[in-house]
């Protein structure tokens, strides 16, 4: 069983990041599980903190949830021209102690509003701080949803044959790559 946690960029109940790792979850062939991690419940992160209680158990057992997974695929909205906030905290909080990202395969795909970029500037945000963690990142296929507002439901789901058919074809190119590492 390849097993491939997926996690959200947007805290938002109806992100259409989250409806895409949803939209991965159903598309899975048999032998794949896909599990949806959220940001939630993890506090800033404050080196005070830390020193005085350790890693909140929010984060560890985000870390071990990575660990466990034979890939990661990080859904990424755009925020001011970068990737979320949440998203930047968590990970600083999974880089102190030693990354459960090192050498761990990992997708990005993203969902944004607007007509030209999707979530191209915060990928490549992200591609970097994942550099950070030791992260390996798939250099392509790329996923930048634009017009989300077009191609997903009020609650988050896709609603565009053409972004789930490329998504798919996204996903199967991801197991790929995950499946014939050495």
């Amino acid at each position: 069983m390849t097993k491939i946690l997926g996690i959200s960029g947007s805290l938002r109940r109806a992100s259409s990041n989250t409806g895409m790792l949803r939209a991965l979850q159903s598309m899975a062939p048999g032998h794949v599980s896909v599990e949806v991690a959220t940001l939630h419940g993890i506090p800033l992160f404050n080196e005070d903190d830390e020193a005085a209680t350790g890693k909140p158990e929010a984060v560890t057992v985000l870390s071990e949830k990575i660990r466990a997974a034979d890939g990661v695929v990080i859904a990424c909205p755009e925020y001011n021209f970068s990737f979320t906030g949440v998203l930047k905290n968590a990970n600083d909080w999974l880089s102190r102690g030693g990354s459960p990202f090192r050498w761990k395969r990992v997708g990005i795909v993203g969902a944004g509003g607007g007509q030209f970029v999707g979530t191209a500037r915060a990928q490549y945000h992200l591609r970097q701080n994942l550099q950070a963690l030791q992260a390996i990142t798939m250099p392509r296929p790329e996923v930048f949803v634009n017009h989300n507002e077009e191609k997903f439901d009020t609650e988050g789901n896709i609603t565009d044959a053409e972004t789930q058919r490329y998504l798919a074809k996204w996903f199967e190119a991801f197991l790929e790559w995950v499946e014939k590492r050495p």
